[in-house]
């Protein structure tokens, strides 16, 4: 079989029509085994205000009590993941919309409570590696979005960058994997008004000397985190790049252990 593509979006591509059709355009074209991660962008606390439920974050995490968890099923087990799956089939990709409770997809546990309590939030256990085989025997695309469960009629809300990881770290034992990270910047930026501080490689030991210079965004550490984990897990192929990477061959960010 051939390098299975694990390609995470979020964020202002889901949130722009025009960005979005465009780039599932692009994926659609992609040849090969292929697995498609959405988050949800802003449209969960654009509804979350407009029906009178607080936003709260912690840490830069969202607290998920059980109003927050309906909500969020809704808007991204549904909405954002149908019209995905939607444009996908326009474009003659055979997708399927898929939570981690469909068919077993994703098992994960409520996170513990430390010093802070995130409510449902989900940490993964297991990934069903012979469910995604059988798609990828059959053409079909998995499309996944940000909920999974505990296996006991519990929804859980579980952040889409680690999803794709741990995706990618439990089908590596069985394929060669590229994880890709797609947004709309070309990748990590020293400066995001900066065109030309596009960092093309971090390994561990500059990751480090960049955090401590600090000359990485807050908002990007997490996905590092999740990539650096990623390759520890088996992961041939980390990357920080922009929406128009597939057809495109423009700079990128290479994420490496050395």
């Amino acid at each position: 079989m051939p390098k299975l593509n694990i390609i995470k979006i979020g964020g202002a591509i889901i949130e722009e029509k025009r960005k979005l059709v465009s780039f599932l355009k692009d994926f659609s074209s992609l040849n090969g085994p292929k697995i498609l991660v959405h988050g949800g962008g802003r449209d969960a606390n654009i509804w979350a205000e407009k029906i009178g439920i607080p936003v709260k974050i912690k840490s830069g995490r969202r607290i998920t009590d059980d109003k927050t968890l309906n909500l969020i099923t809704a808007i991204y087990a549904g909405q954002i993941n149908k019209t995905i799956v939607a444009n996908l089939q326009g474009f003659g990709c055979n997708a399927l919309g898929l939570s981690g409770a469909d068919a077993n997809l994703i098992k994960a546990v409520k996170r513990p409570v430390k010093t802070i309590n995130y409510g449902f939030v989900g940490d993964i256990t297991k990934i069903n590696n012979d469910l995604f085989n059988l798609f990828f025997k059959k053409n079909i695309v998995p499309v996944c979005c940000a909920i999974t469960h505990n296996g006991k009629g519990q929804l859980l809300n579980t952040n889409a960058d680690t999803i794709a990881a741990e995706i990618g770290k439990s089908l590596s034992k069985e394929i060669d994997i590229k994880l890709s990270y797609c947004f709309d910047l070309p990748g990590v930026m020293k400066d995001v008004n900066n065109s030309s501080s596009l960092i093309k490689k971090i390994t561990k030991k500059s990751y480090q000397k960049l955090l401590l210079n600090n000359s990485i965004s807050a908002g990007m550490i997490p996905k590092l985190h999740n990539a650096f984990n990623a390759l520890d897990g088996g992961v041939n192929e980390v990357a920080i790049d922009s929406i128009k990477m597939i057809n495109q061959a423009i700079p990128y960010t290479s994420i490496t252990l050395k």
